[in-house]
């Protein structure tokens, strides 16, 4: 993930993890996670858990509990996909998110597309709005960089940025 500012791509610090939903649904995952933590010397602030909606819709209360107890570890959650589910206003609503990831649907012709334009516009204001910060998948072109520029997104994925590649340990 890339963090867009000022007409700079910077790196952020921040490692992300999918769930899934046998993760959210489990009682022992929580238990898992602070032991992980310890064992491995993670700062739990420096971990971004993305949860998406089709994840979520099998136990809205669950997700939400989970997630509220592992920000109160200082993790952070991010919606992962939006606007491919069934009821995204209403996990964006309900959930304690500090993320919203819109799915890359939105995203690839922005540049081209008016509607496409509008819709992260008013997904990226709404988010702000609710004080979440917002990430656009699947950017690949610098064109479609620019347009997220001006709408004011806050942090960008895809080819345009990087290619994926291994994470090395030194």
């Amino acid at each position: 993930q890339q963090f867009i500012g000022n007409g700079k791509v910077r790196r952020n610090g921040l490692y992300t993890i999918n769930l899934s939903g046998g993760s959210v649904n489990s009682e022992e995952f929580m238990e898992f996670l602070k032991e992980q933590f310890v064992e491995h010397d993670i700062a739990p602030q420096s971990i971004c858990f993305e949860i998406t909606e089709t994840t979520a819709i099998a136990n809205l209360d669950q997700a939400a509990q989970l997630i509220h107890s592992l920000k109160e570890l200082g993790c952070r959650f991010a919606l992962d996909d939006f606007g491919t589910g069934m009821s995204s206003l209403a996990y964006l609503k309900n959930l304690p998110v500090d993320y919203l990831k819109i799915d890359g649907g939105f995203i690839k012709d922005i540049d081209s597309d008016r509607i496409d334009y509008a819709m992260v516009d008013s997904f990226n204001r709404l988010s702000h709005l609710m004080g979440i910060q917002t990430i656009a998948e699947c950017v690949e072109s610098e064109s479609v960089l620019k347009q997220l520029q001006k709408i004011g997104v806050d942090y960008a994925q895809g080819f345009c940025i990087d290619k994926p590649s291994p994470l090395v340990f030194a």
